[in-house]
């Protein structure tokens, strides 16, 4: 199984869960078999502890690299820095900066607080904005973290949560009286929304603007209307999708303005550094309500984020990735065409993803990615582009691809048996406890 395989049994029995992100599990992506840790990365390849290289046409570091693995000026801006001094009894001067950039890039905003996760981000933007309009009770769409104020909503029903990117996240350790603080409501159906706004005393609206599928029947433009109509304050999650297909939010696409945003993932290609960008008077709200942290005084992450900013602007990569994005989606439903093979297509291009249509699509991941990585490809049915995602690595991709769709024909038709073709345990398709 190699060395990554040993370590990670070793892991698991001092780390509870084996990893500290779910998403980088490897039941979560081929049980037994994955290669799970990595020795250096660089462009779109990725070396375990072998030494064996792989293309990564994957997740790419969980959306987090848009420039590629190890990009020249964002990390020469971080050596530098630590040459410098990382941190320090006084501030760093990179964060007035990087906030005046984040402000120029969103003329709706006037300040910006900083952290250096998602989750952090996401509880620091839900305290301001509960802060800002005196109500504790916010409306949820997407998926927005690990805090308890967001685990809480499966306090209310069983899995409330479920159709928000994971089934089975268990809201143990959350207190129970935070129940009824925070109400799901599906993406598009305003008529939900607007129930909830008028029999919960909603505060606050907190929202992806885009995942899986775009707004319809200017659900986008109504739901900013009923916020501002009632008094509530709208916060867009532009965690995920922050960078990918605009020079900042994909509201901007939609010509949607929130009350906050907040960034994360891209911001800083690879290095940890989130945003949470608004309007002042809501902003300000963070001086009446305690929000503090040592760790996000340090100054590795804004210097990468300014970095990585110039360097987007420069290059224009979220036109890049997007146009990346779109090839592989139309290869992919070539793909399933040529073999009839049914698959869901879905997600922004730079954020592909795509679902076997049938009752074995867990199966099918599965075969797949045991067969792509036995090529030298780390991959499944998810891809986040990068500008490193050159056409010859693509073109490799797509050639591998074709024999292993080749196949799921044979076993959609019942002329073989996927199970026979397994050599391991199938895919996990959320949250479970690990033996």
């Amino acid at each position: 199984m190699g060395k990554g395989q040993d370590l990670y049994k070793r892991a698991k029995k001092i780390i509870p869960g084996g990893t500290m992100l779910l998403s980088k599990r490897p039941e979560m992506h081929l049980p037994e078999n994955w290669p799970a840790y990595y020795s250096k990365t660089k462009g779109c390849e990725v070396w375990d502890l072998d030494g064996k290289k792989y293309i990564d046409v994957s997740i790419m570091g969980i959306g987090t690299n848009t420039l590629g693995y190890g990009h020249e000026e964002v990390d020469n801006a971080v050596l530098n820095t630590v040459k410098l001094g990382n941190m320090s009894t006084l501030n760093c001067p990179e964060e007035v900066l990087l906030a005046e950039k984040l402000i120029e890039i969103n003329p709706w905003a006037d300040m910006v607080r900083f952290a250096r996760t998602g989750g952090e981000a996401n509880a620091v933007a839900i305290r301001i904005a509960r802060a800002a309009s005196g109500k504790d009770n916010v409306a949820i769409c997407g998926y927005h973290g690990w805090h308890d104020w967001y685990l809480s909503v499966n306090h209310n029903e069983q899995d409330d949560l479920s159709s928000h990117l994971l089934p089975g996240l268990s809201p143990k350790g959350v207190p129970k009286n935070l129940k009824n603080c925070t109400f799901p409501f599906e993406y598009n159906d305003y008529h939900g929304l607007e129930t909830l706004v008028k029999e919960k005393n909603i505060g606050v609206i907190k929202m992806e603007v885009q995942r899986n599928f775009g707004p319809k029947d200017d659900f986008l433009q109504k739901v900013r209307k009923l916020a501002t109509d009632n008094q509530i304050v709208l916060v867009f999650d532009e965690c995920t999708s922050g960078f990918r297909e605009t020079y900042g939010g994909i509201h901007k696409k939609y010509g949607v303005e929130p009350d906050v945003a907040m960034y994360g993932k891209t911001l800083g290609n690879g290095y940890a550094i989130t945003a949470v960008v608004g309007k002042r008077s809501v902003m300000e709200a963070a001086q009446n309500t305690f929000i503090s942290s040592t760790f996000w005084t340090e100054r590795i992450g804004p210097t990468a984020a300014l970095k990585t900013l110039e360097v987007m602007e420069n290059i224009k990569s979220w036109d890049v990735i997007t146009s990346i994005g779109e090839s592989v989606q139309k290869r992919w439903a070539y793909l399933a065409s040529l073999h009839k093979v049914n698959i869901d297509i879905t997600g922004i291009p730079s954020l592909s993803s795509f679902t076997f249509s049938s009752s074995n699509h867990q199966a099918y991941k599965t075969f797949l990615t045991q067969e792509m990585l036995k090529k030298g490809f780390l991959a499944g049915t998810l891809f986040y582009a990068s500008v490193a995602h050159e056409e010859k690595y693509l073109e490799n991709y797509f050639t591998e691809l074709d024999s292993i769709f080749e196949k799921i024909k044979k076993f959609e038709a019942d002329e073989l048996q996927v199970l026979d073709f397994i050599e391991g345990p199938i895919v996990h398709s959320g949250f479970k406890r690990l033996n």
